[in-house]
C-alpha cells in the first residue's frame, strides 16, 4: 500500500488554495457532514483534526466542547485556521508520522486527508497510536472510481492523467484491519456549469497535485472545446463523481 507521495508538493498545492479553499470546498463539507452523522456520542476531551485544512471542522468540534489540536501538512492552511480561531492549538505535521505522544487524544478526526498518505496502513496506525484507551477514530477517504469523468474526458486527448487514482475499497479495509473499524461507503455526485468549472473546483481545493506529474501541455481553446464535448454530463450539468469510504471506531 506504499505510494510515492511528494509531501512538499502536496503542501504547496494546498497552500496555494488556502485563501479561497472554503468557497470551493462543497465536497469536503458534504463528506464531513456525512462522517459527523456517523460519529458516536463523545465526551468532552482532546480531539485531533488530522489534515484540518482551514479548520472548518476544527471550529465545529471546538463549539461542541472539544479541545482541538489542528494539524496540517500545509503551513498556509494552518495560518488560515489560526486566523479563524479554529482550534485550541496548531501543529504542522504529517499524518504518516504524527508529532504527538502516544495515548494523548480521545478522538482522531480526519476528513478527506488520508488519501495523501504515503502508506495508509501507517497513517491509520498512527491514529491508533495517539488514541487513548476507548478513543474514537473517524476518517473519510476517496476510493478508486472517483473523478472518473476527468479520466474519461482527458483520455481521448492523449495528454496523460489529470487526476489521481485512489485505493480500492478492499485495500483501504485491509489497511484498517485489526483497528476495530466499521466501514461505510457512499457516492457523491457534484454538478458544474462547464468542464472548466469542474476542473477549477479541483484547483480551488488544492487537489491538483498529481503523484505521477503532469505533461505540461497548455489548455488551449481548441483543447478546452474538445474537453467540454467529451466530459460526461446529464441534465444537471457536467459531473464529478466521488466514491467515499468512511472508517469509524466500532463501539
Amino acid at each position: 500500500m506504499t505510494l510515492r507521495v511528494n509531501k512538499e508538493a502536496v503542501a504547496r498545492a494546498f497552500g496555494r488554495a488556502a485563501g479561497h479553499y472554503e468557497q470551493h470546498a462543497e465536497l469536503q463539507r458534504r463528506c464531513g457532514d456525512a462522517l459527523l452523522a456517523l460519529a458516536p456520542p463523545l465526551v468532552k476531551g482532546d480531539l485531533l483534526d488530522a489534515g484540518c485544512g482551514t479548520g472548518w471542522y476544527s471550529r465545529l468540534w471546538q463549539q461542541r466542547g472539544q479541545r482541538v489540536v489542528a494539524l496540517d501538512l500545509s503551513p498556509q492552511m494552518l495560518r488560515q485556521a489560526r486566523s479563524l480561531d479554529a482550534a485550541s492549538s496548531y501543529l504542522a505535521g504529517d499524518i504518516d508520522a504524527l508529532p504527538l505522544a502516544s495515548q494523548s487524544v480521545d478522538c482522531v478526526w480526519s476528513n478527506l486527508a488520508v488519501q495523501w498518505s504515503s502508506d495508509l496502513r501507517t497513517a491509520l496506525q498512527q491514529f491508533a497510536r495517539v488514541l487513548r484507551p476507548d478513543g474514537v477514530m473517524l476518517f473519510s477517504t476517496l476510493l478508486a472510481g472517483s473523478l472518473q469523468e476527468v479520466h474519461d474526458a482527458w483520455r481521448p486527448l492523449g495528454v496523460g492523467e489529470h487526476a489521481n487514482r485512489f485505493l480500492t475499497e478492499d485495500r483501504v479495509r485491509a489497511a484498517g484491519a485489526g483497528l476495530n473499524l466499521c466501514f461505510i461507503r457512499q457516492t457523491q455526485v457534484m454538478h458544474f456549469p462547464s468542464a472548466l468549472s469542474a476542473m477549477r473546483s479541483l484547483k480551488g481545493i488544492g487537489a491538483t497535485h498529481l503523484h505521477q506529474g503532469r505533461d505540461g501541455a497548455p489548455l488551449t481553446r481548441q483543447r478546452l472545446a474538445r474537453l467540454e464535448a467529451l466530459w460526461p454530463r446529464d441534465a444537471q450539468g457536467y459531473r464529478l463523481t466521488y466514491q467515499l469510504l468512511f472508517g469509524v471506531t466500532q463501539r
